[in-house]
């Protein structure tokens, strides 16, 4: 397993990767924070709030319009701690699942401590970000399941009943891994979902959401990119409601015109399939991302996680250049969002010329430390 790497990277191969990962993160971003003003809040009320339209631009959220959520932090930490892998991979230690639980845990520091800890370096330059350090409504299994240094797998995964959507949301990143056979990307989005999700549910859904932005990031449209998904899922043991949901989906797509009450029965219960199926719908019925988006955020459910997950299909599917530039102009940590992709377009089209047997680059160890 690892990232390709070579003359299979042509600069316009390059330039594309790069435009996807890009919109991936943002997109995943922006969806959060159009949905986070209204997180909880059923239709009724956010049509009081916001007009009969209900949202259809970014609100205040946490002091400042653009604020982004938990789900956009993990998401960060999740690109940090795929990168740190690659690099650690030059140490003969390769075990992908280990690195991401510690940017986890590099996470969850920042929801105890006042600020960065500048004595630690091997945190690297993410957790340097104080930005980062504003508790933003973390859930209790995402505090429970990182609250100590136990990682939880397959075989003991943390909260074993927590079937939410969190896990999913920060799996975007996953699907980035073009290099990747789909199997590989889903085994890896699946073990690293069950360090704070342990319901079969939760952990196959972030597994199906990470290898549909496989999918897209490799060039398929989205029915053959959730068709994909759904073939890797039949192996799998506890996958029929995953598989379920999906095909509710496609099936609601064939339904009439997109409306917040259909979006509503798709996530009923804001379970991680409901709110993989419902994203997906607002991704498939999508006019142009910013419809996708106000669709997938105003209903009777979680909004910044259908937001987030809509927004991660979108950004995949189309490219930076798609996302609404109002939008991107507001949304919090953004220059933090584009260091992070560029970083991690680099490390995987050109990681041989960044570090290895031969030699590194002192600044890329210096951002992403081996320890």
């Amino acid at each position: 397993m690892g990232a390709t790497a070579g003359p299979v990277w042509g600069r316009a191969e390059q330039q594309d990767f790069r435009s996807r990962v890009r919109g991936t993160l943002l997109g995943a971003a922006v969806g959060d924070a159009l949905g986070a003003p209204v997180d909880g809040l059923d239709l009724d009320a956010i049509q009081e709030a916001h007009g009969a339209e209900g949202v259809v631009d970014l609100a205040p959220a946490h002091g400042r319009r653009g604020a982004v959520t938990h789900l956009t932090q993990l998401t960060l930490f999740t690109v940090d701690g795929l990168i740190r892998a690659q690099v650690r991979r030059d140490t003969g230690a390769w075990h992908p699942p280990t690195d991401l639980h510690r940017a986890y845990l590099r996470w969850a520091a920042t929801q105890r401590d006042w600020g960065p800890d500048e004595r630690r370096k091997e945190d690297g330059w993410l957790a340097r970000e104080e930005w980062l350090y504003a508790r933003r409504d973390p859930t209790r299994p995402l505090l429970l399941g990182l609250g100590d240094d136990r990682m939880g797998t397959l075989d003991a995964p943390k909260n074993p009943a927590a079937d939410g959507p969190e896990a999913v949301a920060r799996s975007a990143p996953f699907g980035l891994l073009v290099g990747w056979e789909p199997q590989l990307v889903v085994q890896l989005a699946v073990e690293c979902a069950a360090q704070t999700h342990g319901h079969p549910t939760a952990y196959l859904s972030a597994g199906a959401y990470a290898v549909i932005v496989h999918a897209l990031a490799c060039g398929d449209d989205l029915d053959t990119a959730v068709q994909r998904a759904l073939a890797l899922l039949a192996a799998r043991d506890g996958s029929p409601p995953v598989s379920d949901a999906l095909q509710h989906a496609l099936g609601a797509v064939r339904q009439g015109m997109p409306a917040p009450a259909r979006v509503g029965e798709l996530l009923a219960g804001g379970t991680a399939p409901r709110l993989l199926a419902a994203a997906v719908y607002c991704a498939l019925v999508s006019e142009d991302v910013r419809h996708g988006l106000r669709l997938a955020v105003n209903h009777d459910g979680p909004s910044a996680a259908a937001g987030a997950l809509t927004g991660g299909l979108l950004g995949a599917l189309y490219g930076e250049t798609a996302l609404p530039p109002a939008w991107l102009a507001e949304l919090e940590g953004r220059p933090t969002l584009l260091e992070l992709a560029d970083d991690f377009a680099m490390e995987m089209t050109q990681g041989p010329a960044l570090h290895g047997p031969a030699g590194s680059s002192p600044g890329w160890l210096t951002r992403y430390p081996r320890g």
